[in-house]
């Protein structure tokens, strides 16, 4: 077996200025996981401005590498704030620091370097680190792979060269069918979450919590404002239920994007009553409190952050997670859902996690008339529900970071055995 030291290129990361979606989430768990299992691993990535340049966690075995900060000093918004200029930085310079800096010693100390670029804007970075490499005479004791979530970017990215200069890999093989129009064929290698989310969720808190909603049945969604994640059908279905004379609410919490006043609009031409929520202190006490004082109200607008803690009180106490998006590569807050127990809504869109009736509802359309009737059907079935969040849970342990690692491993020993693409003459 190798004895691999890692690298993961890409712009989110650990700090919250460095996420903004699953990738962050994706990075952050991934690499903590790897290095749990005491593998050297390096995270290079677009990092808060005012925090170290280099941080060591996990006895040495982590090391952050916080790249483009002086750019990110003039763009405090985040981490895609001066998108354009900090993608130029990070081609530019994070090649020849991984090759310089880590690779060199790795190799040196009889170790096979692991390279993982994530989403397009590392696609050119990871490419020059391959003809670096061999320019170095190292890229034949390296492992490249570049990995694709989700479908952004794809029309920047030279996708012969890509293939030529490393492996591709993604998440699901909905995203694999979809890439095979590029002309790849990349590997699978699932998203996961770490094995503390199986843990049993508090329930102390649970009555006073779930009353502090006051809605039946009470909906829950938890993503980007963006039209891929169906936020319009959510709105509706809660519609649905109220005309049938249900009393829903839908407790949501989206981003900072510019979606998410169409939403709150559309909220409103539906009649929807809409209360935003604030709550500074992260526990079940005092989101029942606010709750509470925003009284019967259809949809609970929660527009500061949860942590994930009381990300997993909600998914377990609502009666419904409206994972409904109209095409979910990562599937993330499915898998957190129903690791915590929580009866998931999932799209048809190729959630390899989930099977309908079995362990989540997996709806076929995108009418709001069918997510409506099996919220109503689980009421009227409250054994089936009950059957169907241990099934998720069970189906949860099976995508934790420890089995997902074990699967890169062994892709990684497989393509160390020569699969070590040539450079091209002409870039």
């Amino acid at each position: 077996m190798l004895k691999p030291t890692f690298v993961i290129l890409s712009f989110e990361g650990f700090d919250p200025y460095a996420q903004a979606g699953g990738l962050g989430t994706r990075v952050t768990e991934l690499a903590t996981a790897l290095a749990e299992h005491g593998y050297p691993i390096h995270v290079v990535f677009v990092g808060d401005p005012h925090r170290p340049g280099e941080e060591s966690h996990l006895e040495g075995c982590l090391t952050l590498h916080r790249w483009c900060q002086w750019i990110s000093e003039y763009y405090p918004g985040g981490v895609y704030q001066g998108e354009e200029d900090k993608l130029r930085d990070f081609t530019d310079s994070a090649p020849q620091f991984v090759v310089d800096q880590i690779a060199r010693p790795a190799i040196a100390a009889g170790r096979t370097l692991v390279v993982l670029a994530e989403e397009w804007h590392t696609a050119q970075a990871i490419c020059e680190t391959s003809d670096l490499l061999w320019d170095a005479g190292l890229r034949d004791k390296s492992v490249l792979l570049w990995n694709a979530n989700n479908t952004l970017g794809f029309e920047r990215i030279n996708w012969e060269r890509l293939a030529y200069t490393t492996t591709i890999t993604t998440v699901s093989r909905y995203m694999k069918h979809i890439m095979w129009s590029h002309g790849v064929n990349p590997l699978v290698i699932p998203n996961g979450i770490p094995r503390r989310l199986l843990d049993p969720v508090d329930t102390t808190s649970r009555r006073e919590l779930r009353e502090s909603m006051s809605g039946e049945p009470l909906l829950l969604k938890v993503a980007r404002f963006d039209p891929d994640k169906r936020w319009a059908m959510a709105l509706e279905t809660t519609a649905q239920l109220k005309e049938a004379g249900a009393e829903p609410t839908l407790v949501a919490r989206g981003g900072m994007e510019e979606h998410g006043s169409e939403v709150l609009a559309h909220a409103r031409a539906l009649d929807l009553t809409v209360r935003n929520v604030r709550i500074s202190t992260q526990t079940p006490e005092a989101y029942a409190q606010a709750f509470s004082q925003a009284g019967q109200v259809d949809i609970l607008n929660v527009t500061s952050s949860m942590n994930q803690d009381m990300l997993r009180q909600l998914y377990h106490n609502c009666d419904a997670v409206l994972a409904n998006s109209g095409r979910e590569p990562f599937g993330l807050v499915g898998l957190e859902a129903m690791a915590a127990g929580g009866t998931v809504f999932t799209g048809a869109t190729g959630e390899e996690d989930v099977s309908h009736l079995e362990n989540a509802i997996v709806l076929e359309t995108d009418d709001p008339r069918e997510a409506a009737w099996y919220m109503q059907y689980l009421r009227e079935h409250p054994t089936e529900d009950e059957r169907m969040r241990e099934a998720a849970r069970e189906t949860a342990e099976r995508y934790v970071w420890d089995r997902v690692i074990a699967n890169l491993l062994t892709k990684v020993n497989y393509l160390a055995r020569g699969h070590n693409p040539a450079p091209e003459e002409d870039n």
